[in-house]
């Protein structure tokens, strides 16, 4: 039967001056120790793994915040935008600009304005339109054309050219101003004002 021995011995030869020998070392097995974390270091990794999770969740929710009013000012000036192309194409297309009531749609031309809140056309379909500003949105025949996300402040028609030959041969133009304000998050507001213009597309002779 073969037995291991729990010290293992090494066996050296030495020579010397009265001839050979030999040296015998025992080795004693290496004891490992097992070490668990102490109450400190615990403490420790807890308290850096909450400051990491509390960095981090600042940064998201900072980022939520910032989306959701990227989001606000973009629905905001898309629908501004939907509502300026609007005007500019009907007035573009449209005939008898006018400032005054019952100047466009009535057909009878209506004279140069500046500054007005209120302006008529006739639509290429000839239908009597008329768009004005009124408690903080741009309407079009009395019904809302802006979301209640854009407030309109102002809102001003320039028209130049609106007479008729002889005493006007100039194309008819009309510009528009609109100032107001955006919505960009519960509280938030983001100021604008923007121009816009069209040229009667037909002729007014």
């Amino acid at each position: 039967m073969t037995m291991n021995n729990p010290n293992p011995a090494t066996r050296c030869k030495v020579q010397g001056a009265s001839g050979e020998a030999f040296l015998t070392t025992y080795h004693s097995p290496l004891t490992t120790v097992s070490r668990g974390y102490t109450l400190v270091e615990l403490v420790i990794a807890v308290g850096v793994f909450a400051l990491i999770m509390m960095l981090a969740s600042g940064a998201y929710i900072v980022m939520i915040s910032i989306s959701r009013q990227t989001q606000g000012t973009a629905t905001g000036v898309n629908n501004l935008a939907f509502a300026i192309e609007t005007m500019t194409r009907t007035i573009r297309t449209g005939t008898n600009y006018s400032c005054n009531p019952g100047g466009g749609g009535g057909g009878g031309g209506g004279g140069d304005c500046s500054g007005r809140s209120t302006f008529y056309v006739m639509d290429s379909d000839g239908n009597s339109v008329d768009y004005a500003f009124s408690n903080g949105v741009i309407t079009q025949n009395g019904a809302a054309l802006t979301d209640p996300s854009v407030n309109i402040t102002s809102l001003a028609f320039y028209a130049y050219g609106t007479g008729r030959p002889p005493s006007d041969y100039h194309a008819p133009r009309v510009t528009f101003i609109v100032s107001g304000t955006v919505s960009s998050g519960p509280g938030k507001t983001e100021p604008f004002t923007v121009e816009s213009g069209a040229t009667m597309r037909g002729s007014d002779i």
